[in-house]
């Protein structure tokens, strides 16, 4: 297979760098692709040197698959153009997420749903969407869930790791907290505070973090439950962390609940065996969903709590997209 990694420079690609070195993935030509700062440079991957290209040398390269996250400006740009000349691109931006002919793929839950019967633009899914960190570990914690019992409406409070915001939130809270003065990733202080703010603001005061977890969510599980959703940044450097109360349409127990967490692919329940709940600092380096303290809302009728955390880095991003990459190969 020839794989390209657009964006290797940046802590999801080089996330998927580190995740492809231990896989059985046979990679007969990689191509490094990074922005003009960081090309001609070399990195390491299985014990061989490789040289980083610009984006403009990938096409005549001819990649079979390629692994974006460079941002939106660049995926806009180029996707189309690698899957115009047969390249298959799992793209990490959120520019292709919610656009109607494009699949929005969490393996475990969807998959299936991608066309994958030729390497035509006309006639195959070309362009494959990754979610976004929140919206993964959120759907995966909540699918068999709704699948069995119905998930008529559900709040979402986040709290999430500056790293989702890359190598310059993570440097302003390490400045910050030695005193030293520091490029602004975010416009409030996060060292030893948190900022009720993801992304920028929406006419309607929620942010766009806010609507990627709603809109996405739904379009994943092709469902029509109402959410409502507030993100906040803490001062932590990975991992992110939620706050989720489901109301279901049909009764059920909590044990019962619990049950369907244990089965569900790709989620590690945390009851009394586990003290009940993880954190950021021990889902780090996990491909795993955490969820615990499992509990009824006594609020209202049928309705539930769940703490899930996860690595946002591997499975909120970087393992998902290597994840896909892999099924795409056995199948």
């Amino acid at each position: 297979m020839k794989l390209a990694i657009v964006g290797v420079t940046g802590l999801v690609g080089r996330k998927m760098l580190e995740i492809l070195e231990k896989k059985d993935i046979k990679v007969e030509a990689l191509f490094p692709v990074a922005s003009e700062k960081s090309t001609g440079k070399r990195i390491l991957f299985k014990n061989k040197e490789y040289k980083i290209i610009s984006i403009n040398d990938l096409i005549d390269k001819k990649p079979e698959i390629a692994l974006f996250s460079a941002g939106s400006k660049v995926s806009t740009e180029w996707a189309p153009q690698l899957a115009e000349i047969g390249c298959r691109v799992i793209d990490n931006s959120s520019y292709w997420r919610m656009r109607h002919k494009h699949k929005l793929i969490v393996p475990e839950i969807n998959f299936n749903d991608l066309n994958l019967s030729s390497n035509t633009v006309s006639s195959s899914d070309m362009i494959i969407a990754n979610p976004n960190c929140s919206t993964i570990q959120l759907v995966i914690a909540i699918s068999e869930i709704h699948k069995k019992f119905k998930i008529k409406r559900m709040i979402v409070s986040t709290y999430q790791a500056v790293s989702g915001s890359g190598k310059k939130a993570i440097n302003q809270l390490h400045n910050e907290s030695k005193s030293i003065s520091t490029k602004k990733v975010y416009e409030r202080q996060i060292f030893n505070n948190i900022i009720p703010q993801c992304d920028i603001f929406d006419e309607d005061q929620y942010t766009k973090e806010e609507h990627k977890i709603i809109n996405e969510t739904n379009k994943i599980l092709n469902s029509k439950i109402r959410i409502t959703a507030t993100a906040v940044r803490v001062p932590i450097e990975n991992s992110h962390s939620e706050s989720v109360n489901i109301e279901l349409v049909n009764n059920t127990t909590t044990e019962e609940l619990i049950e369907v967490l244990k089965q569900t692919n790709g989620v590690q329940y945390m009851g009394k065996a586990n003290n009940y709940y993880s954190t950021p600092h021990e889902a780090t380096g996990s491909d795993l969903v955490y969820v615990g303290r499992v509990r009824r809302d006594f609020s209202k009728n049928n309705c539930f709590n769940l703490w899930v955390v996860s690595d946002n880095l591997r499975k909120g991003a970087a393992t998902n997209a290597i994840q896909i990459l892999e099924k795409i190969i056995n199948k």
